[in-house]
């Protein structure tokens, strides 16, 4: 039987009952399929259930064939090493142990003496040149997800499952990752925000709060064939609604003419101009004219708001979501931050980043771009103080936020909410709670213990414009040094390449 994936009816709640998928049904063969959609449609949490590290709520997932899953790696355990990721960590210490003769017949008999080679073969393949026994913590956020990426490989999968696997991928791991995809002949269901590695896929599967739909082609074929349907809707609705309109104004009209008539006939009445039984007669005609045409009326509006709410129902009303940043007020001569000649790294006897030095005056925008293992989170690091350099100086001329790679000011252990309030001691539960709203996160997920475990999550607490202070980290740097960094300009802002 050819390796397939099939979803029948699959719905899945949180722990407090909030549904987050609901009656899927879906079928995955062995092409590169692309997963879509905005943040909390439930992407991550459908990859999650297919690999078999949740649960469904209800339905069910039949998977015929085995999987590979690429995780977003928020955070990770200091002590894991590569061999860790591959779960190749016993088999490389049986080797270990054969080699210094501690091995029995038995040991030797289970021994993969090809094992460390072929890790390292996957490792080049994604142009990540490690150590088996390397830590993750001490790779950079690109380093690792390329590192996970040759341990989902290694394996050879039946279908690979990738959750926004370009994630702090430089260009060249970028490009490593296109160029595995494309030779890749087994399934892939891949969740990305990514347009260049969309283009690349099979089929786009959407999923939005309404259910999913299934495009073939690529990304440009999924937004030519989603702007027909998008139109289609929208025609429908603003049909069924002018409809609705014009029902309302002619039950309306009808009520005017009713209380029109009612008045022409009092007033007959008030002047002896009719019989009373006539008044009579004409009053009870008017009586139940008026609810014949109530009744009508009302089931014209009954009708045609259903008519309404489904042609609603096809078009996914989305709200934009932007974030309002404090402004800094900085004054233009205002010295941010400056390193004096600053050495450092996480190995002292390699260092990262070697003689740098620059200044940052005044309110700028810098971007800080380079390679994977350049040092770019490390220099983050030294200006943050949560890394001491080696040598130099660094002075901080202001208050500032870090928003590093894997959310690391966030407790684990605490909701969004006490997350919050931890970062901000004087905000009041007002200010908290309308601080997250603002990010979307209401009542009932600013209180979950598992929202931290999302990317999108961990921004929320720590991008709020208080106590944490009003200007972020920088990520920057200049030297006068012609064989080191460079600070190039780059439109109204600059880019800092290491």
């Amino acid at each position: 039987m050819s390796p397939s994936i099939t979803i029948s009816l699959l719905g899945w709640s949180t722990p407090d009952g909030r549904a987050v998928l609901s009656g899927l049904d879906l079928s995955f063969t062995q092409e590169r399929t692309g997963i879509v959609g905005r943040n909390g449609t439930g992407k991550t949490t459908l990859l999650r259930l297919i690999a078999g590290a949740l649960q469904p709520s209800s339905g069910r997932i039949t998977v015929n064939g085995t999987v590979g899953t690429l995780r977003q790696m928020v955070q990770v355990d200091p002590e894991d090493t590569i061999a860790d990721l591959f779960g190749a960590s016993a088999g490389l210490a049986l080797l270990n142990k054969a080699e210094v003769g501690e091995a029995d017949m038995d040991d030797l008999a289970e021994a993969d003496w090809t094992l460390e080679p072929r890790i390292l073969s996957a490792l080049g393949s994604v142009g990540l040149d490690a150590e088996v026994n390397t830590r993750l913590s001490a790779l950079s956020g690109g380093q690792r997800t390329r590192a996970a990426m040759a341990a989902v490989i290694f394996a050879e999968p039946d279908f690979l499952l990738l959750d926004e696997p370009t994630n702090n991928l430089d260009r060249e791991g970028r490009q490593a990752l296109l160029d595995i995809l494309t030779d890749w002949r087994a399934g892939a269901i891949i969740v990305s925000h990514d347009r260049e590695l969309l283009e690349t896929m099979d089929a786009i599967v959407e999923l939005t709060t309404l259910g999913t739909t299934r495009y073939g082609g690529n990304w440009s074929a999924y937004q030519t064939r989603k702007a027909i349907d998008l139109a289609a809707a929208q025609q429908e609705l603003e049909t069924a609604e002018r409809h609705m309109a014009e029902i309302g104004r002619k039950a309306q009209q009808a009520v005017e003419r009713k209380q029109r008539r009612d008045s022409t006939g009092k007033a007959k009445g008030a002047r002896g101009d009719m019989p009373k039984i006539l008044i009579g007669m004409r009053k009870e005609q008017a009586q139940n004219s008026g609810a014949d045409n109530a009744r009508l009326a009302n089931r014209q509006r009954a009708e045609t708001a259903e008519t309404v709410k489904a042609a609603r129902e096809r078009v996914e009303i989305l709200e934009p979501f932007a974030v309002t940043i404090a402004p800094t007020r900085l004054p233009a001569s205002k010295t941010v931050l400056k390193l004096e000649h600053v050495t450092g790294g996480h190995d002292p006897t390699n260092p990262a980043i070697v003689d740098l030095s620059f200044t940052i005056t005044g309110p700028e925008r810098i971007a800080l771009t380079g390679p994977n293992g350049s040092g770019k989170t490390t220099l983050l690091a030294m200006i943050s103080g949560q890394l001491s350099p080696l040598s130099g100086r660094i002075e901080r001329g202001t208050a500032f936020a870090m928003l590093d790679q894997t959310a690391g000011l966030l407790d684990p252990g605490q909701s969004i909410a006490d997350n919050f309030r931890r970062l901000n001691p004087d905000a009041g539960e007002n200010s908290c709670r309308a601080a997250l709203a603002r990010f979307r996160f209401r009542r009932g997920i600013a209180n979950r213990l598992d929202a931290q475990r999302r990317a999108d999550a961990a921004c929320g607490p720590g991008l709020h414009p208080g106590k944490l202070g009003p200007s972020p980290a920088a990520d920057t740097g200049r030297t006068d040094q012609s064989s080191g960094p460079r600070l190039d300009r780059c439109g109204g802002g600059r880019a800092y390449r290491l």
